[in-house]
């Protein structure tokens, strides 16, 4: 493997790892904000939402993988 080849999944999990480091920074205010205005369990909808896309993104991420490079 080259050097670029190896880097480039470095750099995306990065760059999605700061991803939902910044949205996990912010969720906090956000769910004051959706437990004030509508409720509680909304709050905790968008957390748990929240959580289940960090491991969505990837779990995509590896189906993609898996496809381009011809595995199933």
């Amino acid at each position: 493997m080259s050097g670029d080849s190896r880097r480039g999944p470095i750099i995306a999990a990065g760059l999605i790892l700061v991803g939902f480091l910044a949205l996990f920074f912010v969720m906090p205010p956000i769910m004051l904000w959706l437990a004030e205005r509508f409720s509680p369990y909304a709050a905790a909808v968008f957390a748990v939402l929240a959580v289940l896309s960090f491991f969505l993104i990837f779990w995509l991420r590896a189906r993609h993988q898996r496809k381009r490079d011809g595995q199933r």
